[in-house]
């Protein structure tokens, strides 16, 4: 009983990481539908697993239910983006600030730096590896700012910006990676007045290109 009951929230958590990778890199479109008998098969898990991690995805915003209760990958509209980066906007600027007022240690900025320089000299990263890399670096300037409530709030913010964009605006890519340098420098340099301009350059860009792509679509 009890390797049963320890081996189930593993279970659960390989389930909800899998089905949230496969939304956040456009494997499952927004809108599509989560049957739970297809979706069972297709992981290899029982329904339980499969219905607890549905749950969670809830909880993160990034599936809802439709109006006959089926979960569904969320959409997330052109209003819901702006506002989502608007708030972003307030707590990443005082992440950056806080993180910058942090003595951390310089070896996992300067690897991000790196990774960047390698972006931008070499061949440019497909669309998933570049928008895990931006990921991974935003969540790690949440969490040097060192509160956790501020952390979970971003990260759900940053989730439900990545279903909407999916790496879709390609003319963001070199100048999004010069503002993550500057950045990183300025946390480098315990500079949060700096720190927090940069971040928000960063994303009233990345908002304005949103915009500027929806308005060329339209």
């Amino acid at each position: 009983m009890s390797l049963q009951q320890s081996a189930e929230p593993n279970l659960t958590e390989n389930t909800l990481e899998r089905l949230r990778k496969m939304i956040l890199r456009g494997e499952l479109a927004a809108g599509t539908h989560l049957q739970e008998r297809a979706f069972a098969e297709q992981l290899g898990v029982s329904r339980t697993p499969l219905r607890e991690a549905i749950t969670r995805l809830i909880t993160e915003g990034l599936v809802t239910r439709s109006t006959r209760g089926t979960p569904m990958v969320s959409r997330i509209s052109v209003s819901e983006i702006v506002e989502i980066l608007h708030v972003r906007r307030l707590l990443e600027c005082e992440a950056a600030r806080q993180a910058a007022n942090v003595n951390s240690s310089p070896e996992e900025w300067l690897q991000f730096k790196a990774t960047i320089q390698n972006f931008l000299t070499n061949d440019r990263p497909d669309r998933v590896t570049h928008a895990d890399f931006d990921f991974d670096l935003h969540m790690h300037i949440a969490r040097t700012a060192g509160s956790k409530l501020l952390m979970e709030l971003i990260q759900g913010l940053k989730l439900k910006t990545r279903i909407y964009d999916q790496g879709e605006i390609p003319s963001r890519f070199e100048p999004g990676a010069r503002e993550h340098l500057e950045i990183i420098d300025a946390i480098l340099a315990r500079d949060p007045e700096a720190a927090e301009n940069a971040m928000r350059r960063h994303i009233d860009n990345a908002r304005e290109a949103i915009l500027a792509h929806i308005h060329r679509l339209s």
